[in-house]
């Protein structure tokens, strides 16, 4: 079985390269129905942009894998008189990484270019320098006053995305922003293809679903589940990397990039349905990881666990170096890994499964 082919590779590129941020996710989702298109029987969408592609519609028992599609980005928040814009965060976006950044400023009539800027090493003095915060980051896009912005189509709201585009370092790390977490959304669609090209017959209905919103609170996740209402779901999402410098393990736990899929321990995730997943992960010799959560686990996994009086849920995790950078890390292996991981797990699940604590 092969998780990952050419196009494939093709489809994850062009996918990470389309800015999709949060609220904005409508041209991602497109990429990734039209690619999905021939491995699903129908597609279900909501009014924010969630999308489901679903096979056996008609089955009562089922199953979620499901991704979150969206970036996180900015916002237009304020112009001086000067013509330079000052930004809040949508979603969980790093004021340290921005100064010297390029942006793509979305606006009706088109993308305007600016770049983030800041005070040149001459200016500042030694021992008293600024760190970038969020109330002293700005961006230029070359305007030499408020009215000049106003022209080219920029005002308070107009959304904003690094353009960092796709590349492979060392032939098998896939980097780029914006893999938090439409890797996600990309394993998922090759889980439905593997199944497509292998002519595997499920016994229930499954919602390959790619939600819109987790990076301001799990929202799209937690509007989907109530239209599906499904009996069990696998989210797959990322997690870090803690062998980089500067991360306490001790804090953090271990988790390394290639040494295989993560697996969740939390109150939101079903005993039951994890450990049906790493018996899966022995007996296929997939490597894995184990990671402790805490109270939440901070994914969609949440959103799906405590809805509809509760969702037997769990979660596979794809490790990652440089979160919520433009420059996130994933290694190939793991990706391959975690495909694997959910199809062969969705092949042991039979309708009749009881995922109930008491039984």
């Amino acid at each position: 079985m092969k998780a990952l082919n050419n196009d494939s590779i093709g489809f994850l590129e062009a996918y990470l390269n389309n800015a999709s941020p949060t609220g904005y996710e409508a041209g991602g989702q497109k990429l990734w129905m039209n690619y999905l298109t021939p491995y699903v029987d129908t597609f279900i969408t909501d009014t924010y942009g969630t999308a489901v592609g679903v096979i056996n519609p008609d089955a009562p028992f089922k199953v979620v894998i499901e991704g979150h599609s969206d970036e996180i980005s900015w916002y237009v928040n304020y112009i001086t008189d000067e013509g330079l814009i000052y930004v809040i965060r949508n979603g969980g976006s790093d004021h340290l990484i921005a100064p010297s950044k390029w942006v793509n400023i979305h606006t009706k009539k088109g993308i305007v270019k600016g770049v983030f800027g800041w005070p040149a090493i001459h200016t500042r003095k030694n021992g008293k320098e600024e760190t970038p915060k969020l109330d002293n980051i700005f961006i230029d896009i070359g305007a030499k006053d408020k009215n000049e912005v106003d022209e080219l189509g920029v005002h308070v709201g107009c959304v904003i995305t690094y353009p960092d585009q796709f590349q492979i370092l060392n032939q098998n790390k896939f980097v780029c922003r914006a893999i938090d977490n439409r890797a996600g959304g990309f394993m998922i669609a090759q889980v439905a293809r593997l199944l497509k090209e292998n002519n595997v017959s499920l016994p229930f209905g499954l919602y390959i679903t790619n939600s819109v919103q987790e990076e301001v609170g799990l929202r799209g996740a937690e509007m989907i589940t109530h239209t599906i209402q499904p009996n069990l779901a696998i989210v797959t999402d990322v997690c870090h990397d803690t062998t980089t410098p500067m991360i306490n393990k001790k804090e953090e736990g271990l988790t390394k990039i290639g040494d295989g899929p993560v697996v969740s321990y939390a109150p939101a995730v079903h005993n039951k349905l994890r450990d049906r997943i790493i018996e899966t992960a022995e007996k296929n010799k997939i490597p894995f990881q184990r990671m402790a959560s805490s109270r939440y686990t901070g994914t969609d996994t949440d959103a799906f666990a405590y809805s509809n009086g509760g969702v037997a849920s769990a979660l596979i995790s794809l490790p990652l170096r440089y979160m919520h950078t433009t420059v996130e890390m994933v290694q190939k292996e793991d990706v391959e890994n975690v495909i694997r991981l959910i199809y062969e797990t969705l092949l042991t699940i039979q309708p009749g499964d009881s995922f109930n604590y008491f039984d």
